[in-house]
């Protein structure tokens, strides 16, 4: 629980890592089978990500 006053820290970094964990958690249950490489990629727009860094 945080202080009373406001001195709580948030890693922004760290809350999106654990929505990606928590994305892949949601979709593993929901798989009948393991995820393939290619689905991963999908749960984590990993080619969303690579795409915007391609662009000019």
């Amino acid at each position: 629980m945080a202080p009373v006053g406001g001195t709580a820290v948030q890693d922004h970094v760290a809350l999106a890592e654990i929505e990606l964990c928590g994305d892949l958690i949601i979709a593993a249950s929901a798989a009948q089978d393991r995820l393939s490489l290619e689905s991963i990629d999908e749960v984590l727009k990993v080619a969303e990500e690579r795409d915007a860094s391609n662009r000019p």
